[in-house]
């Protein structure tokens, strides 16, 4: 295997771990209502307060894997997470649910923003989008099988059981970090420890509105994201009746669209310039969205046209999230872990956000949820607009 495979297993698998915490516990959402006697909006909160601290403990370990290489604080993160997969494998209340999940996030944050800095630090323009490409396919795998795993351990064993299968693949991540991972942060390039370096850092990063732009966009296509796990499984369960088994296949499916396009990224971007791909891309994004909220709202209800708009409007994530990830970290290398850890915070507090905000409208039918992508992907194209319409010529066809 050459390098730049294995970069792309290594880096994949590791940033799926921080997914794989949710999207096996997606089935496990009802079970854990029941059993807990909580109600929906609390059981909903043991997955929001899980973002909130994935989004905000990333602005710790970014800047920290600048000053001390990209190794140290992926182990310390994936121990963390380990642990509070073991007190939400314990959990006698939702109270202590959510307490656990909270620990969660702060080590699955590590596993999400390091891997992005050391893209940057290995790659930059097409190669970097098509590693990036190439982890997001590894990446993949949890969105295609963790629900169906994750349904299958709570019909045999129970919701529990999906906790266990997430220390174990923390466990799995510490090994691969010890065995497969180089340190691509040199010390010599390190940055200087202390406060002060790092909110420079911060302040740069947010005076270049292009950074700030190409966030936003990401921000917001996450949120869609986002708006369908926190809604998903209560639809397609709860309103469609769908076994927790059904509900896996449909999101594995929902998924799939993401991953496939994402494999198209790099292609298009080098075909047609970055910028016009990822203009392309989040302008049909927003109409398909447009167009599923229209549908919606005149009361059309129905499973298969949900999820084909759906597949459509991830697919079209899939192509402009790549390409918007690598281009925010384009001109940043030196500062690539705070840049990539302000990035995900700022996406991760935008996809919290519409989260607890459509929770406030659940009403058992899929128009919350709907109305959330689609408010995303408006927000998104105004944002893409003005962020990236300056022109630019197209790639000149090699001689």
């Amino acid at each position: 295997m050459s390098s730049f495979a294995r970069n792309a297993v290594v880096l994949g698998l590791l940033s799926a771990v921080g997914p794989f915490a949710i999207d096996m516990y997606l089935p496990a959402l009802p079970s854990i209502s029941g059993d807990l006697h909580a109600s929906t909006a609390a059981t909903q909160l043991s997955l929001t307060v899980y973002f909130l601290a994935f989004g905000v403990f990333q602005i710790i370990y970014g800047p920290a894997s600048d000053m001390i290489g990209r190794r140290p604080p992926l182990a310390i993160g994936l121990a963390l997470f380990a642990l509070g997969a073991l007190g939400g494998a314990l959990a006698p209340s939702i109270g202590w649910l959510i307490a656990a999940r909270v620990l969660q996030g702060i080590g699955a944050a590590a596993v999400t923003v390091i891997p992005r800095a050391i893209i940057r630090d290995l790659h930059t323009g097409a190669e970097a989008t098509r590693l990036m490409a190439m982890v997001m396919l590894v990446f993949g795998v949890s969105p295609l099988l963790a629900p169906l795993f994750g349904a299958a351990l709570i019909a045999l064993v129970g919701w529990r059981a999906v906790f266990v299968a997430m220390s174990i693949a923390a466990v799995l991540g510490l090994i691969l970090v010890g065995l497969l991972l180089p340190e691509t942060r040199p010390i010599a390039l390190r940055s200087k420890a202390g406060l002060a370096p790092v909110l420079s850092s911060f302040a740069h990063l947010l005076r270049d509105r292009q950074f700030i732009g190409l966030v936003l966009i990401g921000g917001f296509g996450m949120a869609s994201f986002f708006s369908y796990l926190a809604g998903s499984s209560f639809i397609y369960i709860g309103h469609f009746n769908l076994t927790p088994t059904q509900y896996s296949l449909a999101f594995a499916l929902n998924a799939a669209g993401f991953i496939g396009a994402s494999q198209l990224a790099a292609p298009l971007g080098v075909r047609l310039g970055m910028r016009r791909a990822v203009i392309g891309a989040v302008a049909l994004y927003a109409s398909f969205a447009l167009l599923l909220l229209a549908l919606t709202l005149s009361g059309v209800d129905q499973l298969a046209v949900l999820m084909a708009l759906l597949f459509a409007i991830f697919g079209c994530l899939g192509v402009a999230l790549p390409q918007t990830m690598v281009m925010s970290l384009e001109q940043h290398g030196p500062i690539a872990g705070a840049a990539s850890a302000l990035s995900a915070t700022l996406q991760m507090l935008i996809g919290a956000a519409l989260i607890a905000l459509i929770s406030l409208f659940e009403n058992g039918t899929a128009l919350p949820m709907v109305a959330g992508i689609a408010t995303a992907a408006c927000a998104a194209l105004g944002v893409t607009l003005a962020t990236l319409r300056r022109p630019e010529p197209l790639p000149q066809p090699a001689e």
